[in-house]
C-alpha cells in the first residue's frame, strides 16, 4: 500500500513548491519567501541570504515525531521539479551522526515509506551512496539517475580541505572533469591541486594549479541539492563556508528546534506545532507525568503498574500493541544502573527475564528483534542513552527514569521515543492516545520543570507544553480515571505551581485571595511555595523576590502555569460539545452537493480544450554544455550532458514531436483534466508555436522545462476562468439551487484544534474561547478589540478562532478561487451560530471583502435563521461599534 501523507506534510510540501516555483520565475527569493509566509499566516520575518545569493536557502520546522525523514524524502523530488528543473539531480544529504547516517542510507534503499516515492518520481532511476562510496559513482550516471549522497556534515566541514577525504584528490572521479573547460561557471572556484597535494595519490609539480579531482569538486560542477537533518546544530560561519564549496543550487533544512537568533537564525518556512501532530495522529498527547520524591523504586514501581493497565486495555484496541515501558538508568559510576533495575523488575515485580531487553553502548539486546511482531515478548526496555538515537518503536507507552532528567541531555531524546503514535493512528481506546512519564526526583516540581524544558527543546511552544503536560500526584494512585475510557481532565497537581523558595513570602500587597491560594511546606529541608490557581501580577512579584530560580525562569514557569489553569478550564478539555454548523451546499444533476471548487468545474463542463491554445512563450537559450535559464533579472547555469534532455541527445533529428507532447503529458498530469484533453490540448500549443518562425522543434525541446513550466501556468489561468464562471453561475446565477444544510455540517470537535505559533500570550484571558490556546492572535489591535467584545458578551456561550487552511479544522465557506475562512465563529446561548469576519478600513470595502460579504451572506440567508454572518468594522455607516453591530445581528 502507496504511503499516505498527513495533510501538515502535504502542506509542508506544497509550500515548498510554491516558494520554489516562485523562486524559479522571479529570480527573487526574499520576495519568494516573503509571499510564502504571508499565505500561511506565518509571522513575517527577514529573509537572511547567508551570502548564498543565489541559491535558497530554507527551514521546516517540525517537532519529533512528525517524519522528518520522509519530508526530506519527498522535498528532493519536490525542489527537483518546481526548482531545479532536471530529470535527475545529485542531491547531499546531511545528517548529525555516524549512527543516523547508516540508518537514513538504509532507509532510503529499502523504507516503501521513502523508496516507493523516490522510484515513482524518478522513474526507478535512484542511487542511494553511503559517504564512504562515492567513488563508486560513474560519470555516466550523472543526469541519468537520481543520486542521493547520505554524509555526516562533521566530514565535510573542516577549516583545512586536506584533512578530509571528500576534499582530497582520487583518480575514481577523474572521468567526471572530463568535459569541464574554463569557460564553465564555478570553473575558477573549484578547489586546485597544490603544493600540499603533491607526492599523494602519483600527482607532481606538473598538477599544481590543476582541478583537483575530488568528491567536493564534483559536487561543486553539478549544484547539489542539500538537505540538512537536524539544523539547529549546522548555524555556524565554518558550516556555511563548508556548504558554499559545494555550490549547492538550494538548501532544504529540517529540525524541531531551528536557530532563533538575529545572525545565525534559520528561515523558517513553514512551521508544525505539536497540535498539528496530535491532530494528525502521530504523537501520544497529552504526557501524564508523575513524580516520584520517595525514591527510584517508587518511580519503577508504578510504571510496571501503568504498563499493566495499559496492556489490559490494549487488548480491546483493533490493532496488536503491546505497550513497553522504556527505563533510563544510571551510568556504571552511579547507583541505579542497568543491573541495579533489571534486578527489581525480576525480584521485586517478579518480571520474566525474556521481557526486558537491554540496549546500552555494549549490550544490544534489540539489535535483531522484530519489537512490533505478535512473538516478541519485550515489555521493558533498560537503557542509559543508547536509545537516543534510531529506535522509533511506537509501542513505547512509559517513560522511566531513576535519574535527574536535567543531569542528561539524552532525557529528551529517550522522551521522544514514547510519543509516536502506533500506526500513525488514534488509538479506540482513549488511555492508549496519552504518553506516561514516572521520575524520580529529589526536588518537589523540579521534575516537571524539567520535562517541560525538554519537551521545548523537542519542538513544543510552551503554551504547548502548558496544555499538554498533566502532572499526576503520585499520592492519588489512579492513573486512568473511571474506566479509563473518559477524556481525562488536568487534575488539582496540573494547576498548582511549586517554587522552591528561600524565605517566607511578604503578603502586605497581596489580596485575600491571593493569600488563600498561596501554601508553605519543607521538603527535604527546604522550603516549597505552592500556589493553586492562577497567579496574579501582584503575586509573581512577591513570589520573584524570594525564588531560588532566577527571575527569567520563574517568569516562563508562571506563564506556563497560569495557561495550564487557563488551559483546564476552557471547554473543549471539559467535555463541551460546539454547536455543529451547517455548510453552503448546491444541487449538481439532481445531487446535493458541497459547494467547492471541484463542482464549480465539473457542473458546469470544464474542458481544457474549450480555452485556446496560444502561449506568449520565448525561450531561453543554452548550449552543448550548459543549461541557461533567466529567473527574473539573474541569469542562472547548470551544467547538463549532451543527452540529458529527453535522456536522449537533444542534436538527434529523431525525435518526434509527439515524443515531445508525451514527454509535457507525463510532466503535466492533473487529476481533472483527462488524458486526451490535455494531449490534444498540448498538440495544440506546440502546433502553434511551431508556427513562429524563431522556433523549431528542436529549440522546444532543448528548453522542456521552461516550456512545461509556462504552459502549467497557462492551463492553472484558464483553470481559474472556469471556476469562477462556475461559482457564478452555481451560486448567483438564476437557476441555482443553493441551500445551508446539516446533512454537510461542520464541527469543531473538542481534541481538534492544530493551532501553530504565534499563540496569543497578551494579558486579557479570554474566558469563553472553545480551545486551550488561540492562534495568531495580537495582543491589541482592532483585531482583539473585536474578540474580547464577542468574550465580554453575555449572549455568547463560546466561540473559536478560526484556522486558516488546516483541513476538517477549519471552518469555510467557498469563494471562486479558493475558501473564506472568517475570523470568529462564535455560539451563542440560544444555539444560533454568528460568523464574524472583522475587516480594517484599509480593506472595508476592496473586492476581496465584497466576495466575501456576498457568500457569508447567502449563508445565513439559506439557514432559515439558524446561522448569523457579520462583517464586522470598528466603525459601520451609522457610526455603530463592533459590540453594536453584533447587538443589531443578533437582535
Amino acid at each position: 500500500m502507496m504511503f499516505q501523507l498527513k495533510s501538515y506534510q502535504q502542506g509542508t510540501l506544497d509550500t515548498l513548491a510554491s516558494f520554489f516555483k516562485s523562486c524559479r520565475d522571479s529570480g527573487d527569493i526574499e520576495s519568494s519567501f516573503k509571499e510564502s509566509l504571508e499565505y500561511n499566516n506565518f509571522t513575517d520575518v527577514p529573509y537572511r541570504s547567508y551570502k548564498f545569493d543565489d541559491a535558497p536557502y530554507v527551514c521546516v520546522r517540525i517537532p519529533t515525531g512528525g517524519g522528518k525523514t520522509v519530508l526530506a524524502a519527498y522535498a528532493v523530488s519536490t525542489a527537483t521539479k518546481e526548482y531545479l528543473s532536471q530529470d535527475y539531480p545529485i542531491t547531499l544529504w546531511l545528517v548529525p551522526t555516524t549512527i543516523i547516517q547508516q540508518q537514513t542510507v538504509a532507509a532510503l534503499k529499502s523504507n516503501p515509506a521513502y523508496t516507493e516515492h523516490l522510484n515513482k518520481a524518478f522513474a526507478n532511476n535512484v542511487s542511494v551512496y553511503d559517504i564512504a562510496d562515492v567513488n563508486q559513482i560513474r560519470s555516466q550516471d550523472i543526469g541519468h539517475k537520481a543520486i542521493i549522497i547520505v554524509s555526516t556534515l562533521a566530514n565535510l566541514r573542516v577549516t583545512k580541505t586536506k584533512d578530509r577525504k571528500v576534499y582530497q584528490y582520487h583518480e575514481d572521479f577523474e572521468p567526471h572533469f572530463a568535459k569541464l573547460t574554463r569557460n564553465h561557471p564555478v570553473y575558477d572556484k573549484l578547489e586546485k591541486v597544490t603544493e600540499d597535494d603533491v607526492s599523494e595519490n602519483g600527482l607532481t609539480v606538473n598538477d599544481i594549479g590543476k582541478v583537483k579531482y575530488s568528491f567536493a569538486n564534483l559536487l561543486a560542477l553539478y549544484n547539489p541539492l542539500i538537505v540538512i537533518d537536524e539544523a539547529h546544530n549546522a548555524r555556524t560561519s565554518l558550516t556555511f563556508d563548508t556548504l558554499k564549496r559545494v555550490h549547492p543550487a538550494a538548501i532544504i533544512e529540517f529540525t524541531a528546534t531551528p536557530n532563533m537568533t538575529a545572525t545565525n537564525g534559520s528561515n523558517i518556512l513553514y512551521h508544525v506545532s505539536a497540535a498539528q501532530l496530535k491532530a494528525e495522529e502521530m504523537i501520544k498527547l497529552p504526557i501524564i507525568l508523575t513524580e516520584h520524591t520517595n525514591g527510584w523504586e517508587e518511580a519503577v514501581r508504578d510504571a510496571v503498574l501503568t504498563r499493566e493497565r495499559l496492556a489490559i486495555k490494549a487488548q480491546k484496541d483493533t490493532d496488536y500493541i503491546r505497550p513497553i515501558v522504556l527505563l533510563q538508568a544510571e551510568n556504571k559510576n552511579g547507583n541505579v544502573t542497568v543491573d541495579v533495575i533489571k534486578k527489581c523488575l525480576m525480584e521485586q515485580h517478579h518480571i520474566d527475564e525474556s521481557k526486558i531487553a537491554i540496549a546500552t553502548g555494549t549490550q544490544r539486546e534489540l539489535d535483531d528483534l522484530d519489537i512490533f511482531s505478535p512473538t516478541c515478548a519485550i515489555e521493558y526496555v533498560i537503557t542509559i542513552e543508547a536509545l537516543k538515537e534510531g529506535w522509533d518503536c511506537s509501542f513505547a507507552y512509559v517513560f522511566c527514569s531513576v535519574r535527574q532528567v536535567s543531569s542528561s541531555k539524552d532525557a529528551e531524546q529517550l522522551l521522544g521515543r514514547v510519543l509516536r503514535m502506533p500506526y500513525a493512528k488514534r488509538r479506540v481506546v482513549e488511555d492508549l492516545n496519552r504518553a506516561y512519564a514516572h521520575l524520580s526526583t529529589n526536588s518537589l516540581a523540579q521534575a516537571a520543570k524539567d520535562l517541560a524544558d525538554k519537551l521545548i527543546s523537542m519542538g513544543f511552544e510552551e503554551l504547548e507544553v502548558a496544555t499538554f503536560l498533566r502532572q499526576q500526584d503520585s499520592n492519588q494512585g489512579e492513573l486512568f480515571g473511571s474506566g479509563g475510557d473518559t477524556k481525562a481532565k488536568p487534575n488539582t497537581s496540573s494547576t498548582t505551581l511549586m517554587v522552591e523558595v528561600v524565605d517566607v513570602i511578604d503578603t502586605a500587597k497581596l489580596t485575600e485571595e491571593d493569600r488563600s491560594k498561596i501554601k508553605i511546606s519543607e521538603v527535604d529541608g527546604r522550603k516549597v511555595l505552592s500556589v493553586s490557581g492562577k497567579v496574579s501580577d501582584d503575586l509573581k512579584k512577591a513570589i520573584t523576590q524570594i525564588a531560588v530560580e532566577p527571575k527569567t525562569s520563574i517568569d516562563r514557569s508562571i506563564k506556563m502555569h497560569n495557561h495550564s489553569v487557563n488551559a483546564a478550564q476552557s471547554p473543549s478539555e471539559n467535555g463541551v460539545k460546539f454547536a455543529s454548523l451547517p455548510r453552503l451546499c448546491v444541487m449538481s444533476q439532481g445531487e446535493l452537493e458541497l459547494a467547492e471548487k471541484e463542482v464549480f468545474l465539473d457542473t458546469f463542463g470544464w474542458s481544457l480544450l474549450d480555452y485556446p491554445a496560444e502561449l506568449n512563450y520565448v525561450p531561453t537559450e543554452e548550449t552543448a554544455s550548459f543549461a541557461v535559464d533567466l529567473k527574473g533579472k539573474k541569469i542562472h547555469f547548470n551544467l547538463v550532458d549532451g543527452d540529458h534532455t529527453l535522456n536522449l541527445n537533444f542534436a538527434n533529428t529523431d525525435i518526434t514531436q509527439d515524443e515531445l507532447v508525451g514527454w509535457l503529458d507525463l510532466e503535466l498530469r492533473q487529476s481533472d483534466i483527462t488524458q486526451r484533453e490535455m494531449t490534444g490540448f498540448l498538440s495544440n500549443v506546440i502546433n502553434y508555436l511551431l508556427k513562429k518562425p524563431e522556433l523549431t522543434l528542436t529549440t522546444l525541446i532543448r528548453n522542456k522545462y521552461p516550456l512545461s513550466n509556462a504552459i502549467k501556468n497557462l492551463i492553472s489561468e484558464y483553470r481559474k476562468k472556469a471556476t469562477e464562471n462556475g461559482y457564478q453561475q452555481a451560486l448567483f446565477g438564476e437557476d441555482a439551487e443553493v441551500l445551508t444544510t446539516y446533512d454537510f455540517s461542520y464541527e469543531f470537535k473538542a481534541d481538534n484544534y492544530p493551532a501553530r505559533p504565534p499563540y496569543y500570550n497578551g494579558q486579557y484571558d479570554f474566558s469563553k474561547h472553545y480551545y486551550p490556546q488561540i492562534e495568531d492572535m495580537k495582543a491589541d489591535g482592532e483585531e482583539f478589540d473585536c474578540a474580547q467584545i464577542i468574550d465580554f458578551m453575555p449572549e455568547v456561550k463560546h466561540w473559536v478562532r478560526n484556522l486558516v487552511r488546516r483541513d476538517e479544522a477549519s471552518f469555510s465557506l467557498p469563494l471562486a478561487n479558493g475558501n473564506f475562512y472568517p475570523d470568529f465563529i462564535v455560539e451563542l446561548k440560544d444555539g444560533r451560530i454568528l460568523v464574524v469576519e472583522y475587516k480594517g478600513k484599509v480593506y472595508e470595502t476592496n473586492d476581496d471583502s465584497a466576495e466575501k460579504r456576498l457568500v457569508g451572506d447567502l449563508w445565513a440567508k439559506q439557514s432559515k435563521g439558524n446561522c448569523l454572518f457579520l462583517m464586522a468594522v470598528k466603525k459601520d455607516s451609522k457610526g455603530q461599534d463592533v459590540r453594536q453591530q453584533i447587538l443589531n445581528i443578533i437582535n
